[in-house]
């Protein structure tokens, strides 16, 4: 899942980026509310990280601004200032969630997973479809009871693939969401395709129904008939 860090301390930015990415998250920045707003405009995130405090803005504005188009990226606000008044100012505004500063990264990791459960899969934790099973807190994808080895790409489009079920998604959309800021490095989507066909082989091996869908001309879908 794809998460925006929003915060103009770098070093505080690469510590929480640093550690979500080992958490399985695929983490992108942004320093300062131009950049941010550029961001938002463009990208949805499964969850924004979002400092108050901003060069050139009120991390606030971004967030009414997220509203005012409809967006539902899920929103974790941190910042120094601990009065009462910020944080109701905040939530009523439209975030999901407040951390005052200084936290500790594995309480803002599992603030993250918890906002991203909520908007994402109703809360659950265990996501069932016929014979497949996926444990989100755990991370362990099962078909028939038994685990099923997947690399940390081809889980995190499995996922990707859960959370947008019945929607078809372009390449592209695959890509951004995969590789973030990184994903200009490549110059085609065949790398797509082949954990596409990595994870749709795995599955199917185990004897898992073929969820996963080519829409010739536009991308995959994850199709769920209930």
């Amino acid at each position: 899942m794809k998460i925006l860090i929003i915060e103009d301390e770098k070093s505080l930015s690469e510590s929480i980026c640093s550690y979500l990415n080992s958490e399985s998250f695929i983490c992108e920045t942004a320093y300062d509310f131009s950049s941010a707003i550029e961001k938002i405009s463009l990208y949805d995130y499964a969850c924004i990280v979002l400092d108050i405090s901003l060069p050139g803005g009120s991390g606030l504005d971004i967030l009414k601004e997220l509203k005012a188009d409809d967006k539902a990226d899920g929103i974790l606000i941190i910042s120094a200032k601990n009065s009462l008044d910020d944080k109701v100012l905040g939530l009523k505004t439209g975030a999901d969630d407040y951390l005052t500063k200084p936290f500790h990264l594995p309480e803002l990791g599992a603030r993250v997973a918890a906002i991203i459960r909520r908007k994402s899969f109703g809360g659950k934790s265990n996501i069932i479809f016929d014979e497949l099973e996926v444990d989100i807190q755990e991370k362990l994808v099962k078909v028939h009871n038994h685990v099923i080895d997947l690399t940390r790409k081809e889980y995190e489009l499995l996922i990707y693939f859960i959370s947008n079920k019945n929607r078809v998604i372009s390449k592209g959309a695959i890509a951004e969401h995969l590789w973030g800021d990184d994903m200009d490095l490549s110059d085609n989507f065949d790398f797509i395709y082949t954990h596409i066909k990595n994870l749709r082989k795995k599955l199917l091996q185990a004897g898992c129904t073929d969820y996963i869908k080519s829409v010739y001309g536009m991308g995959y879908k994850f199709g769920i008939s209930k």
